[in-house]
């Protein structure tokens, strides 16, 4: 599944101290636009069947593997387009929509980049 980023919240980027990054579908609450990367899927609907650990998620140009995943954050995806990626070690327990991914390399977010889970 492969996704397009069309909207960059004002204040998305700002969480690189933080080391995540939201991401939400088309249907983002407007509370929550601000802060996330808007996507949307390039053809079909958001599939979260390879939001597992041992796959990896392509942001552009750069590869991540996937170490953990929330409880939730395949449901997540496929319903909303949603889950937060976090640049960082997991701790012992992790947020149900969670997805932990190293290297723990900021990446260059662009608008236009695709987002695919492989």
């Amino acid at each position: 599944m492969k996704s397009v980023v069309t909207q960059i919240g004002e204040m998305a980027l700002q969480f690189e101290e933080d080391h995540v990054i939201v991401f939400f579908g088309p249907k983002a609450p407007n509370e929550l636009r601000d802060i996330s990367l808007i996507h949307e899927p390039t053809k079909g609907v958001f599939d979260g069947s390879l939001l597992l650990p041992n796959h990896q998620l392509v942001l552009g140009e750069q590869v991540y593997d996937i170490t953990r995943v929330g409880s939730e954050a395949a449901n997540n995806f496929e319903e909303l387009g949603h889950i937060s990626v976090y640049f960082t070690e997991p701790p012992s327990e992790i947020l149900p929509g969670a997805v932990y991914v190293k290297p723990h390399q900021w990446p260059d977010v662009q608008m236009g980049m695709t987002i695919e889970f492989r």
